[in-house]
């Protein structure tokens, strides 16, 4: 199980490094991997458990934010704290690519955060408000899905993970907290 000393940290140089194309079927260390990554998302949403591992929650957790230079990363968006069952989105995402967004923008009003960022970094980051997601499971099967609000955004935060991008890229420098009118804030 992956634990906070295992999450890279801003500043190394594979957080900014073009990740490689994940090979099918899997290796076992690839399987592991994958499993390792979506563990980490269980065991942080889980208040006990975070607290006894002393992890910072996520919803995302991508390859390279571990060290590895892979184009996968694993996604736990969970339903509303008020209903229980089925999560918004949960897999990992093997080669994902962003096939269509929409020109509707998005953001969070809280900002983001990230795992491999211990600073606040204050500000809106613009998103697409809905994709199409292409990608491959542990498996190997494709997947075509179409995302919305957050669950759009959590994604395109860890794809952007696999290309060098750091969330506070996409922040405005001169304005951190500029509104485009047509920009919808989800939460």
């Amino acid at each position: 199980m992956f634990l906070m000393d295992d999450i890279v940290r801003d500043g190394d140089p594979v957080l900014r490094q073009e990740a490689k194309k994940v090979k099918f079927p899997l290796s076992a260390d690839d399987k592991k991997l994958a499993h390792n990554l979506m563990e980490y998302l269980e065991v942080s949403q889980n208040p006990e458990l975070c607290e006894k591992y002393k992890l910072r929650a996520g919803v995302g957790l991508a390859a390279p934010q571990v060290g590895v230079s892979k184009m996968m990363a694993s996604v736990l968006v969970p339903n509303d704290e008020n209903e229980k069952g089925k999560p918004l989105f949960k897999d990992v995402i093997i080669n994902p690519v962003i096939v269509s967004n929409s020109v509707q923008r998005g953001a969070l009003t809280e900002g983001e955060g990230c795992l491999s960022v211990d600073r606040d970094v204050p500000g809106y980051v613009p998103r697409s408000a809905r994709i199409t997601l292409k990608y491959q499971d542990v498996d190997g099967n494709e997947h075509k899905i179409r995302l919305k609000n957050y669950p759009a955004i959590v994604c395109q935060h860890e794809i952007d993970h696999l290309h060098g991008i750091l969330f506070y890229d996409h922040i405005n420098k001169d304005n951190p907290f500029k509104r485009d009118d047509d920009e919808v804030f989800i939460y």
